[in-house]
């Protein structure tokens, strides 16, 4: 591969506390320097153990978001390619577990010639080379760079180790962006700068200077403190960008780019000016169509089990799914009004109420998900939904337990179930995948399910074919079972339909008629894994439009 001598890496890195927005922060940034015409790439490195995020606990960790090529990743991942409307590539994220088992790999086969193998420079350099080897492949002007963590946490001192290397080596070439909360004490009533001091000082003990400092904050920071924040960090003001809380956070680039950062990254980095590519024009679009529309709701219920976490109940685990709803609103001229409603709700002694309460909803979600925790529920929510003609999107394990429901309920197999849940059931409408039994005898968890992009052949004349408008799409997968194909025919002849196979057979889609229903469809793939701020995905669009006809008012 010939080398590229002048590509420029920018570091994004996060201080005080984790959640603050690093991933939004450097999705923004590659949206704004795309805008201004360079190419640009996100690179996301998360400091655990983990080879890949496929084993982590959503409840935890978050989503864990696929590439097309198969690789769990981090949700963070599906942020860059929304913001930067394309498909990134496995070379695009690193994990301390991929690091670390290469470089044992390479020991182990004796590449490194006897040496004794350390930290510094063995697993560093190998980090550089992942880095660097992301950015050469589609040749960029710019690569961002997130590093997970916090400042202060163990893990991450290596990677920030490696960027120092390379600021070291290209002075010119690279730059930190150090991405930081200002807390607002209300007892106090001001906006405290002093925990924001106190990282760029830990990132400066790294031998790192940050060049821009973004400013989180509950409200817009004034002058005084962005100029406190200057002096006491030797970061230029005008490199001390404001970054409020904001209603959508598709108004982040729109607002870094009012704060001037690309200026400030085009200096630092020595770049050399070009003609706007206006995509900040198509971006201030998305951003009101998201916004807009506040009179003219929809409701829908997402009914998961991966909300909760201690006492509260957060949306991370879904958020693929969140922002595909709100893609599609934002097409369709409506405005989400999401609910979040944990299956369990549906299988205590006030299920019959919370069932009740589903009429109030113009639409209901049943997501991906693993294990029998919280089925009751789901099962329960999808005959609600299907008896009572509220359209209903399944997807993968969602869509397996609308085959579940549909066979105990309308076939008649009352101990119709999945072998996931069920090993011992007499009707396994719901089967593992043949190439899964040897892999999960010999214990391999991690990175054997059915990952990435593969090809549905869709049935023509059915709504599936309808919504795409084409015969085979695309989608990107992540499971283990599958529809048994002993049970197709019964379902079929009682009204549900297969309306997408792959090349091999498996089921795809099933769905139920519009004549008999206003929406019920199950995809064995996640459709929220390609939707975009520009490009909604079809499954999506369809399943609000059918919401908005069967709007409650």
């Amino acid at each position: 591969m010939k080398k590229k001598k002048n590509i420029k890496y920018i570091f994004v890195v996060g201080g005080i506390m984790s959640g603050i927005g690093k991933g939004i922060s450097a999705s923004s940034i590659a949206t704004i320097l795309t805008h201004y015409g360079y190419r640009v790439n996100n690179m996301k490195i998360d400091p655990y153990l983990n080879v890949d995020a496929g084993n982590m606990n959503p409840t935890e960790h978050g989503e864990v978001f696929v590439l097309s090529s198969g690789l769990e990743t981090d949700q963070d991942m599906g942020n860059y390619e929304r913001f930067l409307n394309r498909d990134l590539s496995h070379h695009d994220y690193i994990t301390s577990g991929m690091v670390y088992q290469t470089v044992i790999e390479r020991e182990r086969s004796l590449k490194y010639n006897g040496k004794c193998v350390e930290a510094i420079p063995h697993v560093v350099d190998e980090i550089r080379r992942r880095i660097e080897d992301s950015a050469l492949r589609l040749d960029n002007d710019v690569q961002v760079v997130e590093i997970g963590g916090t400042l202060g946490d163990y893990q991450n001192l290596l990677f920030l180790e490696t960027a120092r290397q390379m600021h070291l080596d290209m002075p010119e070439s690279v730059t930190f962006v150090l991405v930081s909360y200002l807390p607002f004490p209300k007892s106090i009533g001001e906006v405290k700068t002093r925990p924001t001091q106190n990282a760029v000082r830990m990132l400066n003990s790294y031998g790192i200077n940050p060049s821009v400092v973004i400013a989180r904050s509950e409200g817009l920071i004034d002058q005084k403190r962005r100029e406190k924040i200057a002096r006491a960090c030797n970061v230029p003001k005008g490199n001390i960008i404001p970054a409020p809380d904001v209603k959508s956070i598709y108004d982040v680039p729109i607002n870094f780019d009012k704060a001037k950062i690309a200026s400030v990254l085009i200096k630092e980095l020595s770049l050399q000016k070009r003609k706007t590519t206006g995509v900040l024009k198509r971006w201030k679009q998305i951003s009101r169509n998201i916004q807009n529309n506040k009179k003219n709701p929809v409701r829908i219920a997402i009914v998961g089990k991966y909300f909760e976490t201690g006492s509260y109940m957060l949306s991370d685990s879904y958020v693929s799914v969140i922002e595909a709803v709100r893609f599609s609103c934002a097409c369709s001229n409506t405005r989400p009004e999401i609910s979040w409603l944990s299956a369990k709700k549906f299988e205590n002694r006030t299920a019959a109420k919370h069932l009740e309460d589903l009429q109030n909803y113009d639409g209901v979600i049943i997501p991906g998900g693993f294990g029998s925790r919280g089925v009751p529920g789901k099962l329960a929510v999808i005959r609600h939904a299907r008896e009572y003609g509220i359209p209903v999107l399944g997807i993968c394990y969602g869509m397996q337990l609308m085959v579940v429901e549909y066979m105990r309920n309308v076939c008649g197999k009352r101990s119709a179930n999945s072998l996931e849940i069920d090993p011992k059931t007499r009707h396994d409408v719901i089967t593992i995948m043949e190439d899964q039994h040897e892999k999960l005898a010999d214990g391999q968890y991690g990175g054997s399910m059915r990952l990435g992009a593969y090809t549905a052949h869709i049935v023509k004349e059915t709504l599936l074919h309808s919504l795409y408008g084409v015969d085979k799409v695309d989608e990107r997968h992540r499971h283990r079972y599958e529809v048994n194909d002993a049970y197709v025919d019964e379902f079929e002849e009682n009204g549900l339909h297969v309306s997408a196979r792959s090349r091999g057979g498996l089921v795809e889609a099933v769905e139920l008629s519009e004549e008999t229903h206003p929406f019920f469809v199950g995809t064995q793939y996640h459709p929220e894994f390609t939707a975009r701020p520009f490009f909604p995905n079809p499954v999506f669009t369809g399943f609000i439009r059918a919401a908005l006809n069967k709007r409650v008012v």
